[in-house]
């Protein structure tokens, strides 16, 4: 069975690598294991069980009872290889051979349509019970939209064409009123308009067909689009470097640079930008006081050794606005999570409709193994974002395999729904010709995708 990891476009490399590798390790072999468990249900005899794929060769192998149990060496999925099955081991002499009643051919359609469609079930599965752990222990985070005194910074050029301005109050998405800030990009990526509070007055801006095209061809997933506005105060900084020295202390507050007005965070980091190894003057204020200071740049724009305040919980207790976590107990979190993972879905397929629509551009952002290992942190290891994820992608392989595509699950099932139907059951000849098609085109769209990735050639470069 063919597990497919087309993935979604979503940037140290290593960190990066090591989580995406620990994240698709853990769904490929929970999603074979789910193959695996089902045909040892119905008495199939199971051959191999092997996380990634082993041309010529593998990494590990070990045999146990009638299985033999691996790794390879070539990390684009996994497999489960069951007797007498038309799959990507394309074993066509054992095909000849009279059906054994060990063999997945010689099982009843339903119980066969049962084993094709284990290892989806424990994608979602496993989404569900990774989102509802989540929610035990790290929470729900909500920052109330209505809350953002100041409203919000907007820090993409695209943004600013599109007529979003710096202080604006983001209110509806499509005419949903946005409850959670952490919903306005998610939404407004699918959206057509959005209604912003700007100078006391309602203003509606509207979102151009092929706005995630747009945004693909911009390549900066390093920058927010739109964030939450607030002034710069300092934190606490190192006992080392540049920023103990000028004798900062916490919530000093940056109001000008070079005598202009800098009174948010955003108006600061861009001044800082524009003087990068370079002096800046800088006015502060402290307990009602304005104090200069001359501050020397880095190439970064910034102060070595510099700490800032931007975490949700100190800007509450500012009164910048309001966060809330909110933890469920253990009997709440597994319906959450099943609420939570339904909407992650929804979410994905609505994106996935984009893609099949050229006019959106959607196609442009349709990445590979790189564009899965940015959206891992580079770094740290976040432990949350990292089952966020893995949670995530596990929704998202379960779709993709169940598209019905020949070498797909999704293939194998309307095989076995039509013999079910009809009561005629396709030849293995179909069924191999079927399989070469669904690799050949699965194959083509990693490559895409993959090259994509390197050489934007979706992107028109």
């Amino acid at each position: 069975m063919y597990f497919n990891l087309l993935a979604i476009n979503w940037g140290s490399v290593g960190l990066q690598t090591a989580q995406l590798l620990l994240s698709l390790s853990i769904l490929v072999v929970l999603h074979e294991f789910g193959h695996y468990i089902t045909a040892k249900w119905f008495k199939c005899r199971v051959e191999k069980f092997y996380l990634f794929f082993d041309p010529w060769f593998s990494l590990f192998k070990k045999k146990i009872g009638e299985t033999e149990y691996g790794i390879g060496w070539l990390p684009l999925g996994g497999y489960v290889k069951i007797s007498g099955m038309v799959d990507e081991s394309m074993d066509k002499d054992q095909m000849k051979l009279p059906a054994q009643p060990y063999e997945f051919r010689s099982k009843p359609a339903w119980q066969r349509l049962i084993i094709m469609l284990g290892g989806v079930t424990v994608n979602i599965l496993l989404a569900f019970v990774i989102y509802s752990f989540i929610l035990m222990i790290w929470g729900e985070k909500k920052v109330y939209n209505s809350s953002l005194k100041y409203g919000i910074a907007v820090e993409d050029s695209l943004m600013m064409r599109l007529g979003f301005k710096d202080g604006d109050k983001i209110v509806t998405v499509n005419s949903d009123t946005i409850v959670n800030f952490y919903d306005v990009i998610p939404k407004m990526i699918l959206a057509k308009d959005v209604t912003v509070e700007r100078d006391g007055k309602s203003t509606r801006i509207d979102l151009p067909e092929d706005l995630i095209g747009q945004l693909v061809q911009k390549k900066r997933r390093d920058i927010p689009l739109l964030s939450i506005r607030y002034p710069f105060w300092v934190g606490n900084n190192a006992d080392t470097g540049q920023a103990s020295l000028l004798g900062l202390k916490r919530w000093d507050k940056i109001v000008m640079v070079d005598s202009v007005p800098t009174p948010y965070f955003n108006d600061v980091a861009k001044a800082f930008l524009k003087k990068k190894n370079d002096s800046v003057l800088v006015t502060f204020e402290r307990a009602g006081q304005l104090y200069n200071s001359t501050w020397n740049l880095d190439s970064t724009g910034f102060i070595p050794g510099m700490l800032v305040i931007g975490k949700n919980e100190s800007l509450d207790s500012a009164g910048v606005l309001k966060y809330e976590v909110v933890k469920y107990g253990f009997f709440n979190a597994f319906p959450a999570g099943v609420v939570m993972a339904g909407q992650k879905l929804g979410w994905y397929i609505d994106q996935f409709k984009l893609i099949l629509s050229p006019g959106t551009g959607a196609y442009k952002g349709v990445g590979g193994f790189k564009a899965m290992g940015s959206v891992f942190s580079g770094q740290q290891w976040d432990w949350e974002h990292f089952w966020t994820i893995t949670a995530f992608f596990s929704i998202v392989l379960a779709f993709m395999n169940l598209l019905p595509i020949p070498a797909l699950d999704g293939g194998h099932v309307l095989f076995t729904l039509g013999e079910i139907i009809t009561g005629r059951k396709p030849s293995d000849k179909f069924l191999e010709y079927a399989q070469i098609v669904g690799m050949v085109l699965l194959l083509s769209l990693m490559l895409y995708a993959n090259g994509n990735d390197w050489f934007g050639w979706g992107r028109g470069k």
